[in-house]
């Protein structure tokens, strides 16, 4: 009898370099089992690299009888509210509607969120076992929410309680572990799974780098790139103009092309009007919008790049999972030690020479950290990969009930 599938449930639905990436590991790792991937919204991301995604409320229902494993594959799942979820599994423009109704209605946020997703529950990626007739063992891989403390109380008590049913739990940052571990939740460190993309993905990548998007921009900078992102939250004029003159310090002094790309193109991500505006303020014109938004085309780009610098944590660590130093970007306004990106890097990268810095430091940061030393990263990362698969390999085997 073919064993049964395994759900494979987080923010696979919205285009997010992560998101897109996350599930594609974990396959990897249950090869030969199958999977379905789930999130909350159906979605066909095919096109981007992605998954055809199953919408977890009418899985659910359709499931009947049948035992139900899931696995919850990681990201910073522990803090996206329904409405959130709704509205960046939506086309732009219906997105725009949403916020424009919606954003300072939090009663009508919600009931919309639940109408729009047929779930009732506060948090999206969170996947109650009630959900299902017969729930099986349901497991939290490396997952983050280091914004757990600033949450409403409301949602704070309903994250607990679902990972108090959780037969496999890890996290991949100890600001989480210390906030959990306070309500009497224990659960080990773990990297995030991206670090394995090289190990498990890295002669696909090869491949891919012959060709498309990625081949023609390493044609038109044969002395290598920055590859650089940042969310659309930089896009107010102040940051802007301090944004171009570091990047144009910074490609002065290392006579790298700057290929500007999108990490994620889901509502609230990246948005391409904010790059434009920040070329027109740059001085440098060795530059390449990065048009392609497909999965394997943004893991090639990194891979290839001399340098990432950008506010995508999945950029980061895909980057140095190939040995590619990095610079994290805190968000205006934001202090960096109070960011996923901060606590996950302090968790892991510690010995490297940079953890998330200000716009302001960018160029004179982005100097030292690429006169790391390569072999020295290149071992860092493959450390990382061995605590991974270990932590992978421990996890999975989870999946199996206990002995009757």
């Amino acid at each position: 009898m073919a064993e049964a599938p395994v759900i494979l449930f987080g923010a696979c639905d919205r285009h997010n370099l992560g998101d897109l990436l996350l599930p594609h590991i974990a396959q990897s790792l249950l090869v030969p089992r199958p999977v379905i991937v789930a999130g909350v919204a159906q979605r066909d991301l095919t096109p981007h690299g992605g998954h055809r995604v199953a919408a977890i409320a009418r899985l659910a229902e359709a499931w009947g009888d049948r035992r139900a494993d899931l696995i919850h594959v990681g990201g910073e799942l522990l803090t996206c509210s329904l409405y959130e979820a709704a509205v960046m599994t939506l086309p732009p423009a219906e997105a725009a509607a949403a916020i424009a109704r919606y954003d300072r209605d939090e009663a009508g946020r919600q009931r919309w969120a639940e109408q729009t997703l047929g779930l009732r529950q506060q948090l999206a990626y969170l996947a109650p076992k009630a959900l299902f007739r017969q729930p099986g063992r349901f497991l939290h891989q490396a997952v983050g929410g280091v914004d757990l403390p600033r949450l409403p109380q409301a949602m704070r008590t309903e994250v607990l309680s679902r990972l108090r049913e959780s037969e496999g739990l890890t996290l991949r940052d100890h600001v989480t572990q210390a906030t959990l571990a306070q309500a009497g939740i224990r659960a080990r460190l773990v990297p995030d799974p991206a670090v394995l993309t090289a190990e498990l993905f890295g002669a696909r990548i090869a491949r891919h780098a012959a060709g498309g998007e990625p081949a023609r921009v390493r044609t038109c900078f044969p002395r290598g790139y920055v590859a650089l992102q940042f969310a659309a939250e930089f896009g107010d004029d102040a940051t802007l103009e301090v944004l171009a003159g570091q990047i144009d310090r910074m490609a002065a002094h290392t006579g790298l092309g700057l290929v500007l790309f999108r990490a994620g193109a889901a509502p609230w991500h990246d948005d391409l009007a904010v790059y434009r505006r920040l070329l027109g303020l740059m001085q440098s014109r060795a530059t390449w919008l990065f048009a392609s938004l497909d999965l394997w085309d943004l893991c090639t780009l990194l891979a290839k790049a001399r340098l990432y610098v950008g506010s995508s944590l999945h950029g980061r660590i895909v980057a140095s999972a190939f040995g590619v130093p990095g610079v994290n970007l805190a968000p205006p306004g934001v202090t960096g030690s109070f960011s996923k990106q901060a606590a996950y890097l302090a968790t892991w990268h510690a010995d490297e020479a940079c953890g998330v810095v200000s716009g302001a430091d960018l160029s004179e940061v982005a100097v030292r950290v690429m006169a790391q030393d390569r072999e020295r990263l290149h071992a860092h990362a493959h450390a990382r990969v061995q605590l991974a698969r270990l932590a992978a390999s421990e996890l999975l085997r989870a999946l199996d009930p206990p002995p009757a």
